[in-house]
């Protein structure tokens, strides 16, 4: 059982501040949502440019996403544990400080180069991330109604994918497009003086990188974060001893759909570049591949948007069946067809991906009342899921990188079985929202 993510994920709020004084700080929070969207998706074209640079396999490739992801199961429990230690604001600043040390730490990687040192410095910047998570997504469900949950971490949710939606744009320019490797046609081999001055062309995208981390820092640190009351965290730690989360189905099958499900996300996004630029589907370059990339992240963004409008008419759990349909379909056209038919297939099934996450979180802390801490631990925790990315790039050299989208497919089957049968309610306790 994960550790108590915070109180301010579902303790009430004081009177007097009122519900009002929310919207301020769910307007803050959608800064940070923009910005950790923003830096995870630099690495969808750090991933090619670094494979031309240090002359990696697929697998070499993935473990590099994997890396990242494994950040997600390491730190969710000692993230929640700082959360309840310091509180909620001041470990705001801390993930955005951890963040900005290791986009600081890509440039020692970058200027010897290292491959190792790459690991571990986007293992710091995400495990920054893992605590603004830990945090920034159960708050956002669980202040408001619970009928509307979904909808409303939806509409957060569009403010990250505009973040996904532009970091390829900023990735192409300033690191594929400042690049020998990033500028060539597929499968050009690079001297060793063009690799090192490949892989120096990110130390100035992460520069960039960590100023902005470091002022947002310190706007969060002055900003008035509404307090939260202690008395409710207590006597929920004291309700909690008496249920247990295993009864909740909701939860049990929902841990695994996160965990599916960011496979399937992270592995069309991580090897969208390479796909696209094979000679069979678009021929281009791993720049211009970099740009299509912004279409994939687009559709999630407006599918986020359209999702958060339609749940306030549709039950969440129908309108997730309909998009993993649409995902699995456009996945099959995608390993079965070649050319331009494939390209933007794949590009579709962002539109399709663009609720599941979200929508997933949701249904799964439903009716969980003082075990919802817990309950969204667990949920974070399954963001780790993404790691498995390496078993897709085993696939891909083994049987070929089209034939890897079949994992996917696989994936999104999982998501309607969850949508249809594993998200519904079996013990539905008193929710706890703000007074």
């Amino acid at each position: 059982m994960a550790t108590p993510i915070s109180s301010s994920v579902t303790s009430a709020v004081a009177p007097s501040q009122g519900r009002a004084s929310y919207g301020p700080a769910l307007t803050l929070l959608a800064s940070l949502f923009f910005m950790w969207g923003f830096i995870t998706v630099i690495n969808n074209t750090l991933l090619p440019h670094l494979r031309s640079v240090f002359d990696l396999n697929y697998t070499q490739t993935t473990l590099i996403e994997s890396v990242w992801f494994i950040a997600y199961f390491v730190a969710s429990i000692p993230a929640a544990k700082l959360i309840e230690r310091i509180g909620y604001q001041m470990s705001l600043v801390v993930g955005l400080l951890i963040m900005a040390a290791g986009a600081l730490g890509m440039v020692l990687a970058a200027s010897l180069p290292s491959y190792g040192v790459t690991l571990v410095m986007l293992f710091v910047i995400a495990s920054g991330i893992t605590l603004l998570q830990v945090a920034a997504n159960p708050y956002v469900a669980v202040i408001g109604s619970p009928e509307t949950a979904s909808s409303r971490l939806n509409l957060v949710q569009a403010l990250n994918s505009a973040g996904t939606m532009l970091a390829p744009l900023f990735g192409a320019y300033l690191i594929l497009g400042r690049s020998k490797g990033g500028t060539s046609e597929a499968g050009t081999v690079l001297t060793q003086a063009e690799r090192l001055a490949d892989a120096q062309s990110v130390i100035l995208p992460y520069v960039l990188v960590a100023i902005v981390l470091v002022i947002l820092a310190a706007v969060i640190a002055r900003f008035p974060l509404p307090a939260m009351g202690a008395a409710t965290k207590r006597m929920a730690k004291q309700e909690r001893k008496q249920h247990s989360l295993w009864k909740h189905r909701n939860l049990v099958f929902g841990v695994p759909a996160i965990f599916i499900y960011l496979i399937a996300e992270i592995g069309v996004a991580n090897l969208f570049v390479n796909f696209v630029s094979q000679p069979e589907i678009a021929n281009l370059t791993a720049e211009q591949a970099g740009r299509y990339l912004t279409f994939l992240w687009g559709g999630m963004m407006i599918g986020r948007f359209a999702g958060s409008a339609i749940m306030q008419k549709i039950a969440a759990e129908t309108v997730l069946a309909v998009f993993s349909i649409g995902a699995f379909i456009v996945m099959l056209v995608t390993v079965f067809t070649t050319g331009p038919v494939a390209m933007w297939s794949l590009i579709v099934v962002g539109l399709f991906h663009s609720i599941m996450f979200p929508t997933i979180f949701t249904l799964g802390i439903k009716g969980l009342g003082p075990l919802t801490e817990e309950g969204s631990g667990l949920l974070i925790m399954a963001i780790a899921g993404g790691a498995l990315v390496v078993v897709q790039g085993k696939l891909a050299d083994m049987f070929g990188l089209q034939w890897s989208f079949l994992l996917t497919a696989a994936c999104e089957l999982y998501v309607l079985f969850y949508a249809l049968w594993g998200s519904r309610i079996t013990q539905a306790l008193p929710e706890q929202h703000p007074e």
